[in-house]
């Protein structure tokens, strides 16, 4: 498979864009001030049954696609190259925004509360980025591996393996196993937890072992993306209304995997082609999900005090957030030379044809 896979880019940009209006959302519940968030004083409830049908897969579905983008990167890199470039683009950023970024939004949350100012730095919502390079110390061997039986027996038995959904009964076990195991409390708390860690490790190693298998996996997903988005819906809606508010760990697991199956079917019909946009997003994305905590905290701390109704305080905090990351990323970011690498671009200015 020596093609670009635009499909893979156009999940990671909507996914990058969902954890923002998810992020948005988390201010308008009443207990959004428990998480570190800013939370408005006239809470919008019904605003999260949406967002409850993000919470089980959004993180999962960035793990996978992560995953996936070790494997493109192998294809003409040495895992020592590889190492490399992944310190770079990863640790080199979460090492900054634990210092830089973190501490900003933790400071405008601090006045917003009226608590005592202090510099607090840490992972904060950067945590992804350190369970990421993680993924990548601990997996390079296997990964390295598998790069090495292409197109030898393996990949034949993996392309038996996947002729039908019934072959992804081992790799749902894997994600079942990991929620009994673990148990986490609730599901959808990843972030620096043991939980976060193992479901974050097995989306990567199978986000990197599904584009390795090839064009039979693809076509099976293709073939039966119905399946995987009914099955997503049927497991939502038993959830909503038979386990109100909480389903089983290991049938959110089922759930989870079943919307990331049916996104990528969906996508890689859909989504698989070139666009001016998508070369942008893509490297807007991860600029704008390094920052996007200052401007949201920013936007509440400006548009929350306002006498307006709640709906109308979430477009506005939505737009504000998304229009002060899009000026962050164009005028500083993508502009400035030695900015660049901080939040995890490359420090050669792209070619603009």
């Amino acid at each position: 498979m020596g093609e670009r896979r635009y499909d893979i880019d156009w999940i990671r940009v909507i996914a990058i864009g969902l954890l923002l209006l998810y992020h948005v959302a988390i201010g308008f519940q009443p207990w959004g001030i428990m998480i570190g968030f800013i939370a408005n004083d006239q809470p919008w409830q019904s605003l999260w049954v949406p967002m409850t049908i993000l919470n089980v897969w959004r993180i999962p579905l960035l793990f996978f696609v992560s995953g996936m983008g070790v494997y493109f990167a192998l294809r003409n890199r040495t895992w020592k190259q590889l190492l490399r470039e992944r310190a770079m683009r990863i640790l080199l950023p979460f090492l900054f925004g634990m210092v830089a970024i973190v501490p900003i939004h933790v400071y405008i949350w601090q006045r917003y509360y009226h608590f005592d100012v202090s510099y607090m730095p840490g992972p904060g919502h950067l945590w992804f980025l350190g369970n990421l390079f993680s993924y990548v110390i601990v997996l390079w061997p296997m990964f390295y591996y598998l790069r090495r039986q292409e197109g030898k027996k393996l990949t034949y038995w993996a392309a038996k393996l996947f002729r039908t959904p019934l072959g992804l009964l081992p790799v749902f076990a894997v994600f079942i196993a990991e929620t009994l195991i673990v148990n986490p409390l609730p599901f959808e708390l990843y972030a620096m937890t043991w939980h976060g860690f193992f479901l974050g490790l097995a989306a990567f190693f199978f986000g990197f072992f599904f584009v390795w298998c090839g064009t039979p996996f693809w076509n099976m997903l293709l073939h039966w993306r119905g399946l995987f988005l009914a099955a997503a819906v049927g497991l939502f809606v038993l959830r909503l209304f038979i386990f109100q508010p909480m389903a089983p760990n290991y049938l959110l697991s089922i759930e989870s995997n079943c919307w990331i199956l049916a996104v990528f079917a969906f996508g890689y019909k859909y989504l698989n082609y070139p666009s001016r946009a998508l070369s942008y997003l893509s490297q807007a994305a991860y600029p704008v999900y390094i920052v996007h905590m200052i401007f949201l905290y920013l936007g509440s701390l400006l548009i929350f005090p306002l006498k307006v109704a709640a709906p109308v305080q979430f477009i506005l905090v939505l737009l504000f957030t998304g229009v002060g990351c899009f000026a962050f990323y164009e005028l500083f970011v993508k502009r400035i030379t030695f900015i660049r690498p901080l939040f995890g671009l490359k420090k050669a200015k792209p070619n603009h044809h």
